[in-house]
């Protein structure tokens, strides 16, 4: 089921935020439509940002072939690309020649840079977008390179989810309107948006530009990772003095250097100078226990506390066995769908298909007959994979 359930997206297959758009999309019920090329990559089949789909493979670089695709988005309510700008106009298929067939069609383009600007038909990928955006200079040790958060920011957190809710957005006021209209949807411009909070911390004093001396980025005793007895590692983070107060007693720690070095959003009333020292007290402090013994003390109390999990041990933990937070599907761990809803719950999801799996029924509900199907499959324009695994 799921709220998206009726509109129909088409996906141009590629990389990073393009998939997790659409998995996002998928997930809330949307009938995703992903074209692949004769060539797909191999991962797809066991890759979680694929699942909910249904695949055609499609040679683009054919007169037939951008001519299925325009058909396909004569019937779609939105077209998902992540081409550098001015590929898909050259191959075709660009917002002009979309929206001729299909007026009311919502175009997302995903890039990285944008579709204008200097650095527009430049490579680059989320650590290049998130540097750009001031993003990558805020994490890491005071003294120490910049740490790259993986790729959760720039392609997942900020890139593809702001991709998704543009093409929700944007699904909404077409129908009012009866308009479609494109999404720039930049790695960069998300990056940027996700640093908001940091831009009001600036302005009341609270953010200093050197990495690692923020109380968010570690450099204060009350926020941050401890590593245990075990060799392991916890995390805390009691901003309000209420639940700091707390911890302090859970410690056992009547200090008053402790007691008057609490977070505070007066940047003049809270003492930085003591971070580092009253870090180093809790890091001895830490150390006396296991980890597990630590969350028989302090999981589920007011301290603002949890281990720090490996994504296998993230999958094990009471909490998010309670919550259904993680799946198997198609033999493979991963996340369920996020967020819940009390009446249009998102389904299982489906595992990805092989490429090429739908291609038959996919032409079919575009109104090809069965000598038209057979026709473009003898001539490998659309290449069908009906028979092997997957969704």
């Amino acid at each position: 089921m799921g709220p998206l359930k009726g509109y129909r997206i088409v996906e141009l297959a590629g990389l990073g935020p393009g998939p997790y758009c659409c998995m996002l999309l998928g997930d809330m019920g949307a009938d995703v439509v992903r074209v692949d090329s004769p060539n797909g990559y191999p991962i797809q089949e066991v890759d979680p940002l694929c699942r909910n789909r249904r695949s055609i493979v499609i040679d683009l670089k054919t007169g037939a072939g951008l001519a299925v695709l325009l058909k396909l988005i004569s019937k779609a309510d939105a077209l998902v690309e992540s081409y550098r700008p001015g590929v898909a106009e050259r191959l075709g298929f660009g917002p002009e020649a979309c929206l001729e067939q299909n007026p009311k069609l919502v175009y997302a383009r995903i890039t990285g840079w944008g579709q204008d600007g200097p650095l527009a038909k430049a490579a680059g990928h989320d650590i290049n977008y998130i540097a750009l955006s001031g993003v990558l200079h805020a994490i890491g040790r005071r003294g120490g390179k910049p740490l790259p958060p993986l790729n959760l920011i720039g392609d997942y957190g900020a890139g593809g989810t702001l991709a998704a809710f543009g093409i929700v957005c944007a699904l909404l006021e077409a129908r009012g309107s009866g308009r479609g209209q494109v999404i720039d949807a930049a790695m960069l411009d998300a990056s940027n948006a996700a640093m908001a909070t940091f831009h009001s911390f600036r302005a009341i004093g609270l953010w200093d530009e050197q990495p690692g001396t923020h109380f968010l980025s570690g450099a204060a005793h009350f926020y941050g990772t401890y590593e245990t007895r075990d060799r392991k590692f916890i995390s805390i983070g009691p901003l309000e003095p209420k639940f700091y107060e707390l911890l302090l007693e859970k410690l056992g720690l009547d200090d008053e250097r402790f007691r008057s070095a609490g977070f505070s959003l007066d940047a003049e009333e809270m003492d930085s100078s003591q971070w580092e020292p009253l870090s180093k007290e809790l890091e001895a402090v830490f150390r006396t226990r296991t980890r597990d013994e630590w969350c028989d003390l302090l999981e589920g109390t007011d301290v603002c506390f949890a281990p720090v999990l490996t994504s296998t041990e993230a999958s094990r933990h009471p909490h998010n066995l309670a919550r259904g937070n993680f799946l198997t599907v198609g033999g493979v761990l991963q996340n369920a769908p996020a967020p819940r809803f009390s009446r249009t719950q998102p389904d299982m999801p489906d595992p990805p298909p092989a490429p090429g799996r739908n291609s038959r029924e996919i032409l079919g509900e575009a109104g090809y007959g069965a000598d038209e199907i057979r026709s473009l499959l003898e001539q490998s324009i659309v290449h069908d994979n009906s028979r092997s695994g997957g969704g």
